[in-house]
């Protein structure tokens, strides 16, 4: 099943994406309230135009679990060892947008705006000490994500990730949910960023230097996991920080990443005040 969360009317609420409409479910509440409940929403005939409706982000999660450096050709074009163990960093839940919202940044604050698109996986239950063997019966879902990233504060000012991951704007989610019964294997996907049309990353899951269950079970021994959180998994090689000379990302700029099987985001970027 894919699952959104939509505006029609002023009105938001969980519905199931068929085709090109978007169906009522029987789940009036948030999506992060379905998954908590462990509830899976029956869908109803009354269906909308997906063209008539406003795509939200499906989810505001808890917290957002950011894996770095996840395939080995992103570690070395950007300078760096291909990591033994995972590298987690936190990106805020403030900074999440929908598809179609704008990525919007100040010159002040920086001037080195990159892409990052990356396959997200929606926790499903709570998890804490986990083993590899199960944690893939903690997943609720996967849907397509967009760490952008301010170069300059990530590794030229900071000593850490966190302010230069997490700035407004600066997680575009979705389109929506794909269930664990309707995408079997996240591990063979092909994933695809582009700037204006021009194919900037395009890369595999099957590329992964730790899958989905070594992640969850790492991460669940440091931190509990709770229904609704996402962990990002990463991204492929093809970032701006890792060209010669480097390429960001310029006001007027529209960001697409698409992810095989779950569907494509799109976000124009503007520069403001």
């Amino acid at each position: 099943m894919k699952l959104a969360t939509y505006t029609y009317k002023d009105r938001t609420r969980v519905g199931a994406v068929v085709e090109d409409r978007v169906y009522m479910t029987s789940e009036l509440d948030s999506m992060q309230y379905m998954i908590r409940r462990g509830l899976m929403p029956a869908q109803r005939h009354e269906s909308l135009a997906l063209a008539d409706v406003k795509l939200q982000a499906p989810l505001r999660p808890g917290k957002i679990v950011a894996i770095g450096k996840n395939y080995a050709e992103h570690a070395k074009e950007t300078g760096g060892t291909v990591p033994t163990a995972p590298i987690i960093f936190a990106k805020f839940p403030s900074s999440i947008i929908a598809t179609g919202d704008a990525i919007t940044w100040s010159e002040s604050i920086t001037t080195q705006v990159d892409w990052e698109g990356e396959l997200a996986v929606v926790i499903g239950k709570r998890a804490r000490n986990v083993s590899e063997e199960d944690a893939m019966k903690y997943v609720f879902g996967y849907t397509v994500a967009h760490d952008v990233s301010a170069r300059d504060l990530q590794i030229r000012t900071d000593s850490q990730w966190t302010r230069g991951k997490s700035l407004d704007t600066f997680c575009p989610l979705g389109p929506w949910i794909v269930t664990t019964e309707e995408l079997a294997d996240p591990h063979n996907l092909s994933i695809k960023t582009t700037v204006n049309g021009q194919v900037m990353q395009d890369g595999n899951t099957k590329d992964f230097i730790f899958n989905i269950p070594t992640l969850i079970s790492y991460c669940s021994r440091m931190f509990t996991l709770e229904p609704g959180d996402l962990i990002l998994t990463g991204t492929p090689s093809g970032v701006g920080e890792g060209m010669k000379p480097p390429q960001y990302l310029k006001d007027g700029d529209v960001v697409d990443v698409e992810i095989q099987n779950i569907g494509k985001i799109s976000n124009p970027c503007k520069v403001i005040s």
